[in-house]
């Protein structure tokens, strides 16, 4: 019996063209990265009927393309742009060009085979995109304070002008962001539910909501390995390594760790566990992360239980 051949696709996105190849084929070919070439891009993939197809995330540049392909009911997916690189290397592809950044793409598809991730809806869109405009936000205001530190006089004023222009728009940032939140029922149920452990105030709550939706549905253990807060091993032989955390949601991990800060001494349970791990030796790197991956887990399992905080859980 004839098998229907597996076709998969690789893209390399830019932000002027889209290259595209397919796997063991001599087929590739470039289109602008525009609406009216999108459109064209996904009838003739649709008659190709692909097994999957593939592009790097590069900053927000593929997005247009990754939902006209998954709206047409294509399998699409966006990946790390780190795991892209270390198979170019492992395959010994070393030149650099659009054309061969979407074979190397084409080939990960088939032989890595990611699984396909439904896109996110409009609304977690619009709460991830005020998330980092205050994230933007507050990194603009503190390398302005640190300029105001050593600037010489003259330039003072301007400096506190705009010190003070960007503590009102995050101010302002800070009231759409919670806004936002409670116009969603369900949100106002997760975030009243994460805020109930000591330690979470509203922007990590918030945080968690947009960029971990996963938060409940997952085991310990993946839900860790997906905010990057999970231990890996660096054995080899009779060596045995440090482990070390690595990948993940930076943003996740960021909105962990500044939770983390007052837990230690709002939140008896993590408290209690930080100061077990440095009486026993442990660096400060080293406890806090385990801090942040048990704190994680504790709201792993109050989401899917739907259950408030309670220290003698923790």
């Amino acid at each position: 019996m004839n098998q229907t051949p597996q076709i998969f696709v690789g893209i390399d996105v830019s932000g002027n063209f889209l290259d595209l190849a397919i796997y063991e084929s001599s087929d590739a070919w470039r289109v602008p990265n525009d609406a009216s070439s999108i459109d064209q891009l996904v009838q003739r993939l649709t008659a190709l009927n692909p097994t999957l197809i593939v592009m790097e995330a590069t900053g927000k540049l593929e997005l247009a393309v990754l939902k006209a392909l998954c709206h047409a009911r294509l399998p699409a997916v966006a990946v790390n742009p780190r795991q892209m690189r270390d198979f170019a290397r492992a395959t010994g592809r070393l030149a650099k060009t659009d054309r061969i950044d979407a074979l190397v793409i084409a080939h990960f598809a088939a032989v890595i085979q990611p699984t396909v991730r439904p896109l996110n809806d409009e609304q977690t869109e619009q709460l991830q995109a005020l998330l980092l405009r205050r994230v933007q936000l507050i990194e603009m205001l503190v390398a302005e304070k640190n300029r105001l530190t050593r600037a010489h006089h003259a330039a003072r004023a301007s400096l506190r002008e705009h010190i003070k222009w960007l503590d009102q728009q995050l101010h302002i940032a800070d009231h759409d962001i919670d806004s936002f939140l409670r116009a969603s029922p369900a949100w106002r149920q997760k975030e009243d539910l994460l805020r109930s452990v000591p330690g979470i105030g509203p922007s990590a709550a918030a945080t968690l909501i947009a960029f971990m939706p996963e938060l409940g549905s997952l085991s310990r253990r993946q839900i860790a390995s997906l905010a990057g807060v999970a231990p890996f091993n660096v054995d080899s032989g009779s060596h045995t390594g440090k482990r070390r955390v690595q990948g993940g949601r930076a943003i996740v991990r960021r909105a962990l760790y500044m939770a983390c800060v007052p837990a230690l001494r709002f939140n008896p349970a993590i408290r209690a566990f930080y100061d077990r791990l440095r009486r026993t030796g442990k660096p400060f790197k080293v406890a806090i992360t385990a801090c942040m991956r048990k704190l994680l887990t504790t709201l792993n399992a109050m989401i899917r239980n739907s259950t408030p905080w309670n220290s003698t859980d923790a």
